[in-house]
């Protein structure tokens, strides 16, 4: 017999022919709204974006302009060079002192170096202050003078303890190089950690010949600011970055990492932390290998991986002296249509009014049903990024109860060892990054501590009473383990016959090697679960490597490795006692 269909709710026929008139009206005005307001936004966002780009152009062209000035003033074009810096030291110390006084800000140091290993600097610390920096003989060390005004008498300070060669200096290859100005990669400054470019330019002698190469460094500090500055819009970013692809300056991002042993390094834009400069910044690479690549400025639109959709533009900015930069500016489109989006919500919010009641009693269930189900999604990307305990947090005896409840269970397989129950390498890798991290983060945290096992004699096992007895042999090992340990210790399989222990909360090495010892008297018990055709116990044993953090390692990785170390050297220490062959 056929089943008769469910009878429809008299309620829900009253109610839904309306609620979907008014709410297919909201949509329809709504959509007309946004439409019409997306095209106008969208016009206006392209020229801000030009004209941001244009602006940040306009700023760089601001910083450099006065390099080459202050080279001609330096070593005006045509004027020969001294064969020794001595011959005509007071009127380079005059002409370099007028050179930077031309923008000594960001212009404030220049030098010149020779082919006789020759080289004299002067650098500015202010409107009247001055240091003079010279080296008259190849085999000398700099010498360095303080002088206040332009003729003041020099002070000597010190001389230099590193040998500085002008010669074999990045800025004079490259000028001695090229025939004309030319620019060097912008680099870190040693004693500053900010960065520089530097503008240098050859230098003939009366004969014609290469003579040596006057330069002048220029701090990207201010320009940094500038850009860190610039009012994009709330998630929108500009930046400047090489033809590598280095930072030079970023609103969104430092330009210089550093290191673990403290130095400091240029930052790519494709390892920054911010995830939209890495995606403009792989776009405008893309864009830039196109063959139309030369018709700039550019705008674009693209979607992150996030789904976002982001607005850029891009620029080149490029002189006679060789320099070659890349200006971009992104935004996501939320930020400028916020105003077109907040207009559609009201006309969709006061149709949502109309019929609130009516459908209140159903929102209200279906938000109960999807806050348990987002938990459940929430929970299943969690473990799909590899955090195998997330906690689901639904309590409920339908079918969404029953899924929740499934999702638990798998769980839990995901991260146990089948064979023996105790967690499997993934899960105490991620316990084991956890804990590290909370220790790194809090100084005050107790130490932690791992223990590496590995069984003596469990091939022995396996080849003479099977595989069988073997995997018994492995339960009844892992048992002892979990029932040996602190509470908050963690027991996992890590491979194999091969364990780990996660010690939480030790005071010392000496704790440590308490629990160590504790662990191998565990491990020399005869076993119960192998039934020994004589009288003869069978027992395992088992090598215990340990490590202390932050002692021996100071992330997960590198505290296994010190235990596993350790755990063969107590092995072959072992051996070589009891005169075993390799297990």
């Amino acid at each position: 017999m056929s089943k008769s269909s469910a009878p429809l709710s008299l309620k829900l026929v009253l109610i839904v022919p309306y609620v979907v008139l008014v709410i297919a009206l909201a949509v329809a005005v709504g959509s007309l709204s946004y439409s019409a307001g997306n095209r106008a936004v969208s016009t206006v966002s392209e020229h801000l974006l030009l004209e941001i780009v244009g602006r940040i152009a306009q700023a760089v062209d601001r910083h450099i302009v006065g390099s080459g000035a202050v080279l001609e003033s330096a070593f005006p074009d045509g004027m020969a060079a001294p064969e020794k810096i001595e011959s005509d030291f007071h009127e380079l110390r005059t002409r370099f002192w007028i050179a930077t006084s031309l923008h000594i800000d960001p212009n404030n140091y220049v030098y010149y170096g020779n082919e006789s290993g020759q080289g004299l600097g002067l650098y500015r610390h202010s409107l009247r202050d001055a240091e003079l920096r010279m080296k008259i003989n190849a085999d000398e060390h700099r010498a360095i003078y303080r002088f206040t005004g332009i003729d003041g008498p020099l002070s000597f300070e010190r001389r230099e303890t590193k040998l500085f060669d002008p010669r074999t200096r990045p800025w004079y290859q490259d000028g001695k190089r090229v025939t004309g100005h030319t620019w060097t990669s912008v680099y870190i400054d040693f004693g500053t950690r900010e960065l520089l470019a530097t503008r240098a330019r050859r230098v003939l002698s009366s004969a014609g010949a290469f003579e040596g190469v006057v330069a002048t460094d220029i701090s990207l500090r201010a320009l940094n600011d500038f850009v860190g500055r610039l009012k994009v819009s709330p998630n929108g970013i500009a930046f400047i970055i090489e033809q590598d692809g280095n930072l030079i300056a970023s609103s969104a991002s430092p330009n210089i990492r550093e290191l673990p042993d403290g130095s400091s390094a240029r930052l790519k834009a494709r390892e920054s932390a911010h995830p939209l400069l890495r995606a403009a910044y792989r776009l405008v690479q893309e864009r830039l290998a196109t063959p139309d690549a030369t018709s700039l400025p550019r705008v674009l639109t693209f979607v992150t991986e996030e789904g976002e959709e982001i607005h850029a533009a891009f620029d080149r900015i490029q002189d006679k002296a060789g320099l070659n930069w890349i200006t971009v500016v992104a935004m996501p489109t939320s930020d400028f249509m916020s105003g077109v989006t907040e207009n559609a919500s009201r006309t969709v919010m006061l149709a949502a009014a109309a019929v609130v009641i009516a459908i209140g009693i159903g929102l209200r269930i279906l938000g109960w049903v999807a806050g348990d189900l987002r938990r459940i999604g929430e929970a299943v990307r969690k473990v799909g990024e590899g955090e195998l305990d997330a906690p689901v947090g639904v309590a409920r005896n339908d079918e969404i109860g029953a899924l929740a409840r499934s999702f638990e269970a798998m769980q839990t397989r995901l991260r146990t060892d089948k064979l023996t129950g105790l967690a499997n390498r993934d899960a105490f890798m991620q316990k084991l990054n956890k804990r590290v991290e909370l220790a790194r983060s809090d100084r005050r945290a107790a130490k932690l501590g791992v223990l590496f096992i590995d069984l003596n004699r469990f091939k022995q096992i396996n080849d003479q009473y099977g595989h069988d007895a073997g995997d018994l042999a492995l339960q009844e090992i892992a048992e002892r383990l979990r029932t040996n340990v602190r509470g908050g210790d963690l027991v996992a399989r890590y491979a194999g016959d091969e364990f780990v222990i996660l010690l939480d909360q030790v005071a010392s090495r000496e704790a440590v090697g308490h629990i160590r010892r504790q662990i191998e008297e565990v491990l020399r018990q005869p076993l119960c679960c192998v039934e020994a055709e004589s009288t003869v116990e069978i027992s395992v044993g088992g090598a215990i490597g340990e490590a202390l953090y932050p002692d021996d390692g100071l992330d997960a990785q590198s505290l296994l490795k010190s235990a596993d170390r350790a755990m063969y050297v107590h092995k072959f220490a072992d051996r070589t006692e009891r005169g075993d062959a390799p297990a």
